[in-house]
């Protein structure tokens, strides 16, 4: 079996499956039970002093339909505990499980002594790293804390650089991604002197009206709140953050800790083959509890010793060069859609999303057992894997490869002039309309 054994940041765990700060680490209780689970390490939830106050209720499920739950939208502050409560029970698991990782996040208002009083007093427990939460976007603002801070880069650097001059372990700053570029945010941190980035915390969002009643949902005595989205639709947005950070050669060698999105060893792994060295989970285990670590954990090393990754160290950031610019992208490369007829149904979905938002080359005909399939003038097609987004069936649509011409990128239009540029598919022809 491959080894899962994980060093994040100079902080080592057996794996590098950790929970995230947030519901699932608000007790010493929930964080041991959820290392007994198997899971190899834990950020606590957000300590600060004094502590915030939550609200009924906080939280609102976002569906695809009636049935497929796409994120959550919540409302809920960072520990609403006594610091010495939060303190006294991390020092307790430390000393019980020494063999995972235990990390605390902490959170002030903008102000040197708060962060380090608070930086000494979370790392007085023995515990393995300190995350600095720059990130929560809802709540805090008028105390100048949480993504108030993370969003200006010198606001970054400064909190960063006051705890890492009393910190004795390493430092992780927890990063917004409700910014235009997470960039600056990266460099300002690791200027500050960071060990390693924690990205991303939950996006800008709002709980939604109802249609029937015309009020808030899930209100506050009728008032709602901008909070944080959290889920697996914040995924792609997450793995874009990461690959800015991990593709940006002045940061690339910057440890990183995954977050956003990930309920499956497979959402994982696309976060280590971009170039994180550990991942964390919250809105997953809020759903389905400490035992979906079983699954994340079998399923990512049985997949490893598929692929020939010994090690952690082996698969972090193999895939990560293939992301790119825009205009370094091949315009010649060329592909059609094909549709495999014995797998077709029939049900149209990709005639309608084809004549309706793409080039109008699908259409149902029939077959020689007079079943309707759909068919492809690959003449008209552009490529565009409408088609294969929309059907519903695995397998049945594949894109396949007619390029002809020798690779051609837009930058090379600035040395030839367009010289070398030939459509491989036909343009658009004037509407039929307008000819008339």
């Amino acid at each position: 079996m491959a080894d899962l054994t994980c060093l994040c940041a100079g902080i080592r765990s057996p794996n590098p499956f950790w929970l995230a700060s947030g519901p699932a680490t608000d007790s010493a209780d929930q964080v041991l039970r959820a290392f007994d689970a198997g899971w190899g390490g834990a950020v606590w939830k957000t300590v600060t002093d004094p502590p915030t106050s939550n609200v009924c209720s906080r939280y609102n499920r976002h569906s695809i339909g009636q049935a497929k739950l796409a994120g959550l939208s919540n409302i809920e502050l960072i520990s609403d505990r006594p610091l010495e409560d939060n303190l006294k029970e991390i020092r307790y698991v430390k000393k019980v499980r020494s063999d995972r990782a235990l990390i605390v996040s902490i959170m002030m208002p903008y102000e040197k002594k708060a962060w380090q009083d608070l930086a000494r007093k979370a790392q007085d427990t023995g515990c393995d790293g300190l995350e600095l939460n720059l990130s929560c976007p809802h709540g805090l603002d008028d105390r100048w804390m949480g993504s108030m801070i993370g969003q200006i880069p010198d606001y970054v650097k400064a909190v960063v650089s006051d705890v890492k001059a009393v910190a004795r372990i390493p430092v992780l700053v927890k990063l917004t991604p409700n910014v235009a570029d997470i960039r600056p945010m990266a460099q300002a941190a690791l200027d500050g002197g960071a060990d390693g980035l924690s990205l991303i915390n939950t996006v800008n969002s709002l709980m939604g009206i109802d249609t029937d009643t015309l009020r808030p949902r899930f209100a506050v005595d009728g008032k709602i709140t901008h909070g944080g989205y959290s889920g697996h639709a914040i995924k792609p947005i997450a793995l874009h953050m990461v690959s800015s950070v991990t593709s940006q050669p002045s940061l690339s060698k910057t440890p990183v800790s995954g977050i956003g999105g990930i309920s499956s060893w497979q959402d994982a792994a696309e976060f280590f083959l971009l170039g994180c060295s550990s991942v964390q989970v919250c809105t997953a285990v809020m759903l389905n509890g400490f035992g979906l670590i079983s699954d994340l954990a079998s399923g990512l090393s049985q997949w490893m010793d598929q692929k020939g990754f010994a090690t952690m160290a082996d698969l972090v950031g193999k895939s990560a060069s293939h992301v790119t610019g825009w205009q370094n992208l091949n315009l010649h490369y060329k592909t059609v859609a094909h549709v495999d007829e014995a797998k077709c149904t029939g049900c149209g979905w990709c005639v309608v999303s084809c004549r309706d938002a793409a080039r109008q080359c699908i259409d149902i005909g029939v077959t020689g057992d007079g079943r309707g399939v759909a068919r492809v003038k690959e003449e008209d097609c552009i490529g565009c894997n409408l088609c294969a987004v929309v059907c519903p069936e695995a397998g049945c649509v594949e894109m396949i490869d007619r390029t002809t011409e020798s690779p051609y990128r837009w930058n090379d239009r600035k040395t030839d002039h367009g010289k070398g540029y030939t459509r491989v598919y036909k343009s658009r022809p004037l509407s039929p309309k307008i000819l008339q």
